[in-house]
């Protein structure tokens, strides 16, 4: 009898190890506003050292983090992707992009013939994209990346994709590729084409061969990493890319708007017909 209330009283006692070591581990609460933010972060680290993400490098990349609502607003206010063709290339710019994209090309002529030898994909494209993300670079964003990333995670509205996106973020904190102040778009979107943190793990290069990867200072990684991402999208040397043709579908793969996509198709082979 009291052997069968030993094993009794054991069973229950692993049962509850058990229950608090998945406790620890389970994913943290999400919320729909900024209340429970501060706990949820640190539900996230324990989560994350799980991981085997280092405290060292959660400790370094949560410094100064804190609920973004820029990032909230944002994320709820992305009203241009529901306007026609017309109105969007009129309210994002597309005949000064095409202009101006036109120039850059000719003044970056070598470096644009190098990246369609290397991934198959053409200078207007990737000017498009360049142009429409961040005016060729001079505005990349003010939002606090990991702040941004971490408030969507915690949102409840797309949890398990940046999730995803914050541990990438955490990888690259540790590897030194993005700083703990880093900055950039709302959604955490960085370096002069916007990279979302999971990209640059996946499709980021050293364009320059300086030895690091560096999407905000360099447009040669930064170029180069859109290239290699459309090609890791199914992008073919030498195919078509207006909607309907081969290539058309790596564009989709860089943004879900399909207005945007046929912006950019457009905008690219103004310039690439120059």
């Amino acid at each position: 009898m009291r052997l069968t209330r030993f094993f009794a009283l054991a069973f229950v006692a692993a049962t509850a190890l058990t229950a608090a070591a998945q406790s620890a581990t389970a994913a943290p609460k999400c919320s729909s506003t900024a209340a429970g933010f501060e706990q949820w972060v640190a539900d996230f680290k324990v989560q994350a050292q799980g991981q085997g993400i280092s405290r060292s490098v959660l400790d370094r990349a949560f410094t100064g983090v804190q609920y973004n609502v820029p990032t909230i607003r944002a994320d709820r206010g992305q009203k241009s992707f529901k306007l026609s063709f017309d109105e969007f290339m009129k309210k994002r710019g597309g005949a000064a992009i095409i202009s101006r994209g036109k120039s850059m090309k000719r003044a970056n002529a070598a470096l644009f013939a190098s990246i369609e030898r290397r991934y198959g994909v053409p200078a207007g494209p990737l000017i498009a994209i360049w142009g429409m993300e961040t005016g060729f670079g001079s505005y990349m964003g003010t939002q606090p990346t990991l702040s941004a990333v971490a408030t969507l995670a915690f949102d409840c509205r797309r949890t398990e994709y940046f999730t995803d996106q914050l541990y990438a973020a955490l990888k690259l904190v540790a590897d030194g590729t993005l700083s703990s102040s880093s900055r950039g778009a709302a959604h955490g979107e960085v370096g002069q084409t916007q990279f979302l943190p999971k990209n640059v793990l996946l499709y980021g290069v050293d364009g320059d061969g300086n030895g690091h990867i560096d999407l905000v200072g360099s447009r040669a990684d930064a170029l180069a990493s859109t290239a290699n991402f459309l090609k890791g999208h199914g992008w073919r040397a030498g195919a078509g890319y207006q909607q309907g043709e081969p290539n058309f579908n790596a564009i989709a793969g860089w943004n879900a708007a399909v207005v945007y996509q046929q912006a950019i198709a457009y905008i690219g082979k103004q310039i690439d017909q120059q």
